[in-house]
C-alpha cells in the first residue's frame, strides 16, 4: 500500500531514529555530529518537523547513510532501481551485522564506497 505524503515526516523520523539506534548514538552525541539542536532532532524522529536539505545530510554524514538514502525516506527521490538498490543493501547488510565493531564498519563501508565510486569513473 503506497503512503500519504503525511506519512512521510513519521516514516522519515522513524528512520533516523532506527539508524541512530543501530549505531548506538543517544540523540545527544547525534545532536553534537550533526550540529543540530537536541530538541530538533527528537522532533524529526517524532515526525514534527520536516529537516532542510542541510540537516539531511548533515545527519546521513553522522550516520554513516547516504544522503540519497534520508531523501528516498523523506520522499523527495523516488526509490532506488538497480545498481542504486544493491549499492544501498550491501550498506544496510554492512551497518546491520551485530558481529562487526561500529568501527569495523565504518572502515567497511568507506572501502565499500571508495570501489564504487572508482569503478564508477572507468
Amino acid at each position: 500500500m503506497p503512503t500519504k505524503p503525511d506519512d512521510q515526516p513519521n516514516i522519515l523520523g522513524s528512520f533516523i531514529r532506527a539508524q541512530r539506534q543501530m549505531a548506538n548514538l543517544s540523540l545527544r552525541q547525534l545532536s553534537a555530529l550533526t550540529e543540530v539542536s537536541n530538541p530538533y532532532l527528537s522532533q524529526i524522529e517524532r515526525g514534527l518537523h520536516e529537516p532542510s536539505m542541510r540537516v539531511l545530510k548533515s545527519i546521513a554524514e553522522a550516520l554513516n547513510v547516504s544522503a540519497e538514502t534520508l531523501l528516498t525516506q523523506a520522499g523527495l527521490v523516488n526509490e532506488a532501481t538497480g545498481d542504486e538498490q544493491v549499492g544501498e543493501t550491501t550498506e544496510a547488510a554492512i551497518r546491520s551485522d551485530r558481529r562487526l565493531s561500529e568501527a569495523q564498519k565504518r572502515a567497511l563501508l568507506t572501502v565499500y564506497r571508495s570501489y564504487v565510486a572508482a569503478s564508477d569513473e572507468a
